[in-house]
């Protein structure tokens, strides 16, 4: 198996090569968009506008140390931007019990078992770029280096605010 820096290479001058790019991350990002809309038909095709810009923009792709997933994530996040801004209707958020008890080992203590069934109500209320940054870090279990070049933010930035919508995250579980 080729590495996939080579792929990348390849399929700047070959499209075909980037079949084997598709078929590793296609899960991941049909995943990462079904979450955020809760349709399939939808997050198909957003999948498959992602993969198409990929390709389409593959010579403008530098790798600066991160997988290339980082820069399908970021592809990924545009599109959702995009599809928002056009019918804000569509936003909502899936999320699995492995992920609930992730982010209840963050920021849940002893005073707050109580409220552990209003979490993903919770969520759902926090602003998109708050949200944007728990779902990354947590749902996607993302690296700060990699969520800083998603969303074109230096890592710092990426850790203090993952943190803050953390924080905002109980302080609205401490109110409800």
């Amino acid at each position: 198996m080729k590495a996939e820096s080579e792929i990348i290479e390849l399929s700047k001058q070959d499209p075909k090569q980037f079949r084997s790019i598709y078929d590793k991350y296609f899960g991941q990002i049909m995943q990462y968009i079904y979450n955020r809309l809760d349709d399939k038909e939808l997050a198909a095709d957003l999948t498959q506008q992602v993969f198409l810009k990929a390709l389409k923009n593959l010579s403008k792709y530098e790798s600066r140390g991160l997988p290339f997933s980082s820069w399908l994530y970021r592809i990924a996040s545009n599109e959702l931007n995009m599809t928002f801004r056009n019918d804000a209707k569509l936003k909502t958020i899936n999320m699995t019990d492995g992920i609930i008890g992730t982010l209840q080992e963050e920021i849940i203590d002893e005073n707050l078992v109580e409220k552990i069934g209003k979490l993903k109500q919770i969520i759902k209320l926090l602003k998109e770029s708050d949200y944007r940054l728990i779902e990354l870090r947590f749902f996607e279990d993302r690296p700060f280096k990699e969520i800083s070049e998603i969303l074109e933010i230096t890592e710092n930035n990426a850790k203090v605010k993952t943190y803050r919508a953390l924080d905002k995250l109980k302080e609205m579980l401490a109110t409800h």
